[in-house]
């Protein structure tokens, strides 16, 4: 008998199907995984999909998968790269709060976010952050950034550990806990990412990263596990007890996520964060459980940013 559990990500779907449906520009859903994808947020009312592409192809995708979209607007574009401007413009004329990539790759949709004059930037990086459901812990693990910024800098992380902690405000984590990773807890000249580690954290300590507590450099194993915080004598609310696992490259954060899905059996969902509205980024291999986590995650930000701006207006 398989004895992992899945409801943390039961328990997001199920708060964010008593909220409001999202409105959600999906870019190019030209394929039966994208468009059911879509479809099946949408039943569940996470979502309200303006389908964006290619009508005959999109028409295409739903009679091949016995998909019903006549209930579902849709925005005729001529290939791919026009699905994602006309995606974003859609959030751009406040028609759309979540954007949804389809059968289109991310480099294109992600072009047209980071577009300076027609785009969805702001003054924050782009990040990713992967949401990992794994069995027998506690808690979900938000990972960052195993997707985008390959070798961030220290200005880059600054934003990265900010995303990160909004994230886990939207997830309902009051104070998150943010563990540096390296691979050691000392901090060593000689390994970069510990120096940045520590100045992450006295940033945080002077008010330059807010929201949450940082604690760093960690190895993963004082970051995650109380046992072995305590047989190292690492005391403080983030050693053993982590929310968010700030890891020191791409490479890095994208073997660690992986590995807690092949050999863990971990669910992952994703959202891009630093843009005007959450971005995600679905693959074809994903699961329906992560997909469907990944875009009740992602109306999730999208209803926390709206309650945050009706409460500062």
């Amino acid at each position: 008998m398989n004895d992992r559990t899945r409801d943390k990500y039961q328990q997001l779907v199920t708060i964010v199907k008593s909220l409001p449906a999202t409105p959600t520009a999906v870019a190019h859903p030209c394929d039966e995984t994208s468009l059911s994808g879509a479809i099946d947020a949408a039943k569940m009312n996470i979502l309200v999909p303006i389908l964006v592409g290619p009508r005959r192809k999109i028409l295409a995708a739903a009679k091949a998968a016995n998909l019903d979209v006549a209930p579902y607007e849709i925005v005729d574009a001529e290939h791919s790269h026009d699905a994602a401007e006309k995606a974003v413009s859609l959030v751009r004329e406040g028609r759309a709060e979540m954007l949804m990539k389809g059968s289109l790759s991310s480099d294109e949709l992600l072009g047209a976010v980071v577009r300076r004059d027609t785009g969805l930037r702001t003054a924050r990086r782009l990040s990713h952050c992967f949401i990992m459901d794994v069995p027998r812990h506690p808690n979900v693990l938000i990972i960052t950034d195993a997707a985008i910024n390959i070798f961030p800098t220290l200005e880059d992380k600054v934003d990265i550990v900010q995303n990160a902690i909004d994230l886990g405000h939207a997830l309902k984590i009051e104070k998150p806990r943010v563990a540096i990773l390296s691979a050691m807890e000392k901090v060593n000249p000689k390994l970069q990412s510990t120096v940045e580690a520590a100045a992450l954290c006295k940033m945080a300590d002077r008010g330059q990263i807010t929201g949450g507590v940082l604690d760093g450099p960690l190895a993963l194993d004082n970051a995650i596990s109380p046992e072995a915080a305590r047989i190292k004598s690492l005391e403080g609310p983030v050693a053993g007890h982590a929310d968010i696992l700030v890891v020191p490259d791409l490479e890095a954060g994208n073997v660690l996520a992986k590995s807690l899905s092949f050999l863990m059996d971990a669910d992952s969902a994703g959202v891009v964060l630093g843009a005007r509205v959450p971005i995600t980024l679905t693959s074809r291999a994903d699961s329906v459980q992560s997909r469907l986590a990944s875009s009740a995650i992602a109306a999730l930000i999208a209803h926390h940013r709206r309650e945050t701006t009706a409460v500062v207006s």
